[in-house]
């Protein structure tokens, strides 16, 4: 199945930090503890056994116990949330907001990274176990975000009024939108199976935390793939004296300040992903999920009649830590909080902020995980292969910009030669002798020199772009052949994987296409995979 393999920098849709950070630049490593391999996995074990107690274990064990007694889980999944109670259980994790029918494509590709992870763990260490986790975003409240789904290049859409987190979400309202799908997927075999799996995840449950996670379960049937839900009430006690570190003493603004002075030293091009605030917490409650904020020594809750001094929130925080929610910045400390864990992956911009983090794990004497960018994947049918053969384009020419791309393409064509390079250097070389006739006579001189020289210049380009031009007009139905594949690969001018939904790919290969995914995709394989189905 794979055909080519790419580094994410040659891409050109990864950021420099993500590039340098998955080519294992060492100005870098003061931002993590351990790069992904298999002998810093072992180090990271040996660490993570040490600080994890048996007490989290049995308190992890019944809270997804409790979490999954509704969807009557299978003996594999139950014996695999009981193994975490043992001390040579360790996680692998991903995370992904609660999108519909999963959203783009890399939902697949995190989940069948942290999976595959888990399996080449064990191979080389079976004294051990590695359980795959996926961690549902289910106090996310931006519902805008995961309202809708792409199937080939038509948008799917919930329009809903809504409020607080959205795990809670009721799915009651999505009747229409399941109809309006079903309608488009036609009557073979994989459209049944889709229609079943819409309709089992978001007709028969009520929120959709508890329809996301039958979703999961019903693409990796028979993996010990273990989805939890971090909205537990139970879970969130472990996590008291890390938010009352934070209420207390702002100790992830003032750490993640520092690191951000660190990255712009190390590199200016670094962007920074997301900034710390005083606070980085919400109240969550109900319908409401708004932010904690500290004004002269008053905690309120925004948009709220809610307020308390230092002592009266920390005795709200301990009565009911379920109603604190950790933004972005926290949530990782939670995840690594409450789970036996060695890896977190996560896509660039995740792995960015992550990259933020290490100053603030230690302040909270937390063990950093490996961090593993997740396997990114551009999917190429056996009609867009002869397209492109046609078109004498490579795989790897589809991830220049379309318009250099083709400027390229129809200088390659052409008989003339439209780059003007070589007439340019001599221009430059003839205004070299100018330039020394004018140094002996007026300085003034000078001046006229080199206005003209850039006059001559420009005009060379201005000849040069319109005789591309031209040559554009005479190859038009080739030009618009790489649009149309180039639209295809590259939807809505982005990458498959951050636009098009799984479903479009499972109607037309079935259960295959899911399992040929597994069989080939290598979690320690740091570059950009293109394949063929």
């Amino acid at each position: 199945m794979p055909t080519d393999c790419i580094s994410f920098r040659d891409t050109a849709y990864a950021s420099k930090l993500i590039c340098d950070y998955v080519e294992n630049r060492s100005e870098l490593h003061p931002l993590y503890n351990l790069f992904p391999n298999i002998d810093n996995f072992k180090a990271q074990l040996k660490t993570k056994q040490a600080d994890f107690s048996l007490e989290k274990r049995t308190v992890l064990v019944n809270a997804l116990t409790q979490q999954y007694t509704s969807l009557q889980p299978s003996n594999l999944t139950t014996s695999r949330i009981q193994s975490l109670a043992n001390q040579n259980t360790f996680t692998i994790t991903t995370g992904h907001q609660l999108n519909l029918l999963g959203g783009p494509l890399f939902f697949l590709y995190k989940i069948i990274t942290t999976i595959n992870l888990a399996k080449e763990l064990k191979r080389n260490d079976p004294k051990n176990n590695f359980i795959p986790i996926f961690w549902m975003a289910t106090e996310d409240h931006d519902f805008e975000e995961i309202n809708h789904f792409n199937f080939l290049n038509k948008r799917f859409q919930w329009s809903q009024e809504t409020s607080g987190a959205v795990g809670l979400l009721d799915t009651s309202g999505l009747s229409d939108l399941i109809g309006v799908f079903s309608n488009v997927l036609g009557k073979t075999v994989t459209a049944k199976f889709l229609k079943e799996l819409l309709n089992k995840s978001y007709t028969n449950h009520s929120n959709l935390a508890d329809a996301t996670r039958f979703l999961v379960h019903a693409l990796f049937e028979g993996e010990d793939l273990v989805v939890i839900d971090g909205n537990d009430a139970a879970l969130k006690r472990l996590f008291i004296p890390i938010v009352a570190s934070e209420l207390s003493s702002s100790t992830a603004f003032k750490s993640i300040s520092d690191t951000i002075k660190t990255l712009k030293a190390i590199d200016s091009d670094y962007k920074v992903q997301v900034n710390p605030r005083e606070l980085n917490l919400f109240y969550l409650k109900d319908d409401l999920r708004e932010r904690i904020v500290k004004i002269d020594g008053v905690y309120s809750v925004l948009n709220t009649q809610l307020s308390w001094d230092l002592q009266g929130i920390l005795e709200e925080l301990n009565l009911f830590p379920e109603r604190f929610s950790p933004n972005v910045i926290m949530r990782p400390l939670f995840q690594e909080t409450i789970l036996p864990n060695l890896c977190y992956i996560g896509g660039g911009g995740e792995l960015s902020y992550w990259l933020q983090l290490k100053s603030y794990f230690e302040s909270e004497h937390l063990k950093f995980p490996i961090l593993l960018h997740r396997n990114s994947v551009l999917l190429v049918t056996p009609k867009q292969h002869q397209k492109l053969d046609k078109l004498n384009l490579s795989l790897s020419d589809l991830f220049k910009n379309k318009q250099e791309l083709i400027d390229c393409q129809i200088k390659k064509m052409t008989a003339l030669s439209i780059d003007f390079s070589n007439q340019k250097i001599a221009l430059k070389q003839q205004f070299l002798a100018l330039y020394k006739i004018a140094g002996l006579t007026d300085k003034s001189f000078l001046g006229a020199v080199s206005a003209q020289e850039k006059k001559q210049i420009k005009g060379l380009e201005v000849l040069e772009k319109r005789l591309l031009k031209a040559e554009k007009k005479s190859h038009k139905n080739y030009i618009e052949r790489i649009e149309q594949i180039h639209l295809e690969l590259f939807p809505n001018g982005t990458l498959q994987e951050r636009f098009s939904n799984f479903s479009e790919f499972y109607l037309e290969f079935g259960d295959e296409f899911i399992e040929r995914l597994k069989l080939e995709l290598q979690p320690l394989n740091q570059n950009f995979h293109i394949f063929s189905l």
